[in-house]
């Protein structure tokens, strides 16, 4: 897929089980635009999430009018409010009425790296500017206007691009952070060796697995 790069995912290409559509998600470019800027972030690291079938999901129990997004259809942007202060981003994928989605927790900054530098000047290097779900959608200004934008819309404020291809071998899983059902399913997945991939901070050791 590397010599698509750049351009935009097809609602088709999205439409995967969510644990598909991670692996396929990692390498790819999520560029949203904002009153000082477009950036572009590469993404790194990622957590899956179903629906009706997984207890760490939104949509264990049911459509809900905060969930709708997420039950497609694929290709579009599904944000949500925690803890009172923060914004999560996260890409539709599976089959309309089918719940299913990838949430966005790192990126690498490929594009507008001086605006996004100016909107995080406490950073301690390049690998801290988009580490974490709540920072990555604070640097591409991702808030609650975003939820149900379509990302394979060439004139959507968020789009996703294909990336370089990440190969398997630097693909690595372990539990999904900050649940508090299905701790150990092993649906986070991240690019091996990037600095912008966040702690994992569940007690006791990570337990890391080359990804399948």
């Amino acid at each position: 897929m590397s010599g698509d790069a750049g351009r935009l995912f097809t609602r088709d290409e999205l439409a995967l089980d969510p644990v598909d559509l991670a692996h396929l998600l990692l390498g790819s470019v999520l560029e949203a635009d904002g009153p000082d800027g477009t950036v572009g972030v590469r993404l790194v690291e990622v957590e899956a999430y179903r629906g009706e079938d997984d207890p760490a999901s939104h949509c264990y129990r049911g459509r809900t009018p905060r969930n709708a997004v997420m039950w497609g259809p694929a290709g579009h942007l599904y944000v949500y409010f925690v803890y009172g202060m923060h914004f999560c981003a996260n890409i539709v994928g599976s089959h309309d009425g089918v719940a299913g989605a990838v949430l966005l927790r790192a990126g690498e900054v490929v594009t507008g790296l001086d605006v996004v530098r100016r909107r995080r000047p406490n950073a301690r290097g390049t690998g801290e500017l988009a580490k974490g779900p709540a920072i990555l959608t604070s640097v591409l200004r991702i808030d609650r206007e975003q939820n149900g934008v379509d990302l394979t819309d060439p004139e959507s404020p968020v789009r996703l691009r294909v990336g370089e291809r990440v190969e398997p071998d630097r693909i690595r899983s372990g539990p999904r952070v900050g649940v508090a059902m299905a701790m150990d399913t092993p649906w986070r997945f991240w690019v091996d060796g990037s600095p912008a991939v966040s702690t994992y901070r569940r007690g006791g050791k990570r337990r890391v697995r080359p990804a399948s």
